[in-house]
């Protein structure tokens, strides 16, 4: 399906070219013409664009070879958008380095609108298949991704390895990390990996509750066990027989409940409450903390038989702020998946907001990092994520000096008085021809070869659009653009 509104870059020295091509795109486009003073502005200006034309006409070599390392320059940004060049038609060996260069397609000059608006919505298609199947072979291919678990870091792609060599392997597992930073998804991934892939995946959290509320919940009770107990009631571990149990927070565990589960897993045998009946189960067991047990071993609140029972395997998952070479990758992931939920048209981040959230220390881990995304793709209006979006926090470590915009050319549009498409092609034409005559000091052989037709039909379009010496010579008094070419 295609874009709602395609943002363009028209890189040329020719902002009235740039203007005349806006306004005959009409619907459905957003056209920026970036000048030769703006090319530090590259990265801005490839992050807000979904396809870029290049304007490369009557160049020199000097000014092609300058077009060329442009070209190199786009190519070397990360997730550019399509190139396409505008060229002279008899210029094959300019088309043919710009093709080799990675631009997805050539224009003609002079541009059939029809085609540069077909151009423009069959590059950026093909660009965003292309960007799709990258990302979904990265992710399954390329190793960054445990079922639900993305990382691309070094720390991370080791964690992943170690997991998928254990999981296979019925021994138990102690997950550490900080809170927020994805215990429960590795433990999904471990069962999901493993033999008992095919038994229950039961998770519970030992976190702040009475000691009495997590043995029910744990171990169950009969009927008549306590007061309000009318049914028997089956608990998690015998939930997980043949699967796997996930304790969440086994730190805070009561020391009354550590016996009773170091027995579970010795004998694989315990007791609901009320009852004297034993009930043997088979489960793996992988529990998580982000307390440091051994400390707690020391000091007496953590039994160190249970802790080695526990601690078979020990897997931890680093903070965000030590894999910040993950951030982007986590953004990128929540912002699509957000803006499919919440069918919103965010599609990138600004460059300034995706500084700030990679130089945020993520106290909250990867949970606040989607829940900071989720925040910004529900406050969007428009396909890129600003600052302002961010919460206070983050705003304040943004860069103080925002990229000027570019003023789109729909701005200057709306100062302009409305016209006709047939008007619009007109006055392109005449000033094309204008500025070709003035450039070629009015020779005309010269510049119909340059404009790629005929003498005799170049001298019917003077005629017809009413051009004259004295006018080519006015234009060339009021205008202050440097001869075309491409973007210094």
């Amino acid at each position: 399906m295609d874009k709602e509104l395609l943002q363009v870059s028209f890189l040329s020295y020719d902002s009235g070219l740039g203007e005349a091509i806006a306004r005959a795109l009409g619907e459905g486009f957003s056209l920026r013409t970036n000048g030769a003073n703006r090319v530090d502005q590259l990265q801005e200006l490839l992050s807000w664009s979904d396809v870029v034309l290049l304007d490369l006409r009557h160049s020199n070599k000097q000014s092609e070879d300058t077009g060329l390392r442009l070209l190199d320059d786009i190519n070397a940004q990360p997730c550019h958008p399509p190139v396409l060049v505008l060229c002279d038609a008899e210029n094959t060996r300019l088309l043919l380095q710009t093709i080799e260069k990675g631009a997805t397609d050539s224009v003609p000059n002079p541009p059939n609108i029809l085609e540069l608006r077909l151009l423009f919505r069959r590059a950026y298609r093909m660009s965003a298949a292309e960007r799709e199947l990258r990302h979904l072979r990265a992710l399954e291919g390329g190793g960054r991704m445990l079922h639900g678990l993305l990382g691309s870091s070094p720390a991370m792609q080791e964690l992943f390895g170690l997991a998928e060599r254990i999981a296979s392997c019925d021994v138990n597992v102690l997950i550490t990390g900080e809170t927020g930073t994805g215990k429960e998804l590795l433990a999904r991934a471990i069962h999901h990996k493993g033999s008992r892939v095919n038994g229950p995946l039961v998770a519970f959290s030992c976190a702040n509750l009475p000691e009495t509320l997590v043995e029910d919940e744990l171990f169950g009770h009969e009927k008549g066990a306590f007061t309000g107990a009318f049914l028997a009631r089956q608990g998690r571990v015998e939930s997980a027989n043949h699967g796997t149990l996930f304790l969440d927070e086994i730190g805070d565990l009561g020391l009354g409940l550590q016996p009773k589960l170091l027995r579970v897993l010795q004998e694989k045998s315990f007791e609901r409450l009320g009852s004297n009946k034993t009930i043997n189960v088979d489960i793996r067991l992988i529990s998580a903390t982000n307390r440091n047990l051994q400390e707690m071993v020391k000091e007496g609140k953590f039994r160190e038989d249970l802790y080695y029972r526990l601690n078979v395997v020990e897997l931890h998952l680093p903070p965000l702020r030590e894999r910040r070479d993950d951030i982007s990758l986590l953004a990128h992931h929540f912002l699509q998946r957000c803006s499919e939920t919440f069918h919103k048209k965010a599609r990138r981040f600004s460059p300034a907001m995706m500084q700030a959230l990679e130089q945020y220390n993520w106290p909250g881990n990867v949970r606040e990092l989607e829940n900071v995304v989720q925040r910004a793709v529900v406050l969007s209006e428009g396909a890129t994520l600003e600052v302002a979006q961010l919460p206070a926090a983050l705003r304040s470590i943004a860069a103080v000096e925002e990229p000027v915009a570019i003023a789109p050319a729909a701005e200057a549009e709306a100062e302009a008085p409305i016209m006709s498409y047939e008007d619009e092609i007109k006055r392109f034409k005449r000033s094309l021809i204008l500025r070709t005559l003035r450039e070629y000091g009015w020779r005309k052989a010269e510049s119909a070869r340059a404009l790629g037709v005929a003498r005799g039909y170049l001298h019917r379009l003077i005629h017809q659009l009413e051009i004259t010496e004295e006018q080519a010579d006015l234009a060339e008094k009021e205008t202050d653009s440097p001869p075309l070419g491409p973007v210094m």
